[in-house]
């Protein structure tokens, strides 16, 4: 003796409980991502718990019906057809008070004195809930019309402007805490104190056996004079610290141990000997490279 609202009840529980599952079992999930794994196979359990909860108060409601008499089973049916219409009662209340229709026995009473071919037609009042929302819209076009007409509100070009004011404010904020999404064609030199204090951590870390510490060169060229062999600028170094130097000959790429962010803070770092004087400097390498390119 299933009902329709029963059926409805334990597909949306089945569909809930396979989504839940599958959130935890994911191939693609983070490993990172483990206590919400508990979390969504807990919900889960929960909603499988419940399912069968249902089918069995189910199973128990058609065998307790089952074993009533025929005049048992419809004095049941007519019980429950009254608790019906008394549970969406209201329902049916509001929806006669936001219509205003009148029941099909007393159409008589609305018919137009006139017919066409046969076709009356019913003197029906318009619905109170359009009416209600026309009356919201004219208050509306009033209040519109006063904020942006009479009390000079900022119009469709001053709320691009502002939205584009806005909007870069939002970039140069998500910048400013995602420095891991930089690449070599987005990167951007850093002047901030802490980028380059550990940029120099990790220049003396990592490059100092190649580079020396005053920048002059060694094994690897002068960073101090303006000549560079894969192109100066921040980005260039960027991508040459990430993917490495020239074939067979030139250094190794960093992208597998230094994160972007770490890549452009060394970057910025190296930058910063630009014009100074080592104590030993290795002799140019490359070609010139004008500073003011990016």
């Amino acid at each position: 003796m299933k009902t329709v609202n029963s059926y409805l009840r334990l597909f949306f529980f089945i569909i809930v409980a396979c989504i839940l599952l599958i959130q935890v079992v994911s191939p693609n999930a983070p490993l990172e991502a483990f206590y919400d794994h508990i979390f969504w196979g807990i919900m889960g359990l929960l909603t499988l718990i419940a399912i069968a909860v249902e089918i069995v108060i189910e199973a128990i409601k058609t065998v307790m019906f089952n074993t009533l008499s025929p005049k048992a089973k419809k004095r049941f049916l007519e019980q429950k057809k009254i608790r019906t219409q008394k549970k969406y009662k209201w329902i049916n209340k509001t929806y006669k008070n936001l219509t205003k229709t009148k029941p099909l026995k007393q159409e008589h009473e609305i018919i137009i004195d006139h017919d066409f071919d046969g076709i009356q037609e019913l003197d029906n009042s318009l619905p109170p809930w359009w009416v209600y929302g026309f009356y919201i819209t004219i208050i509306f076009a009033g209040v519109y019309l006063a904020r942006f007409e009479v009390f000079g509100g900022p119009n469709q070009v001053q709320e691009y402007e502002a939205a584009i004011i806005q909007a870069n404010k939002e970039i140069a904020a998500y910048k400013e805490n995602a420095k891991d999404f930089v690449d070599a064609s987005t990167v951007e030199l850093l002047t901030d104190e802490a980028d380059l204090k550990e940029g120099l951590a990790i220049y003396t870390q990592k490059c100092v056996v190649c580079h020396k510490k005053d920048g002059g060169g060694g094994i690897g060229p002068n960073f101090t004079d303006q000549y560079w062999i894969l192109g100066g600028g921040i980005k260039n170094i960027f991508q040459t610290i990430s993917e490495g130097g020239r074939d067979g000959k030139g250094m190794i790429a960093w992208k597998s141990e230094l994160s972007p962010r770490e890549i452009a803070q060394v970057s910025s770092y190296i930058l910063g000997f630009q014009g100074t004087t080592p104590e030993v400097a290795k002799v140019p390498e490359g070609e010139l490279w004008n500073n003011e390119l990016n």
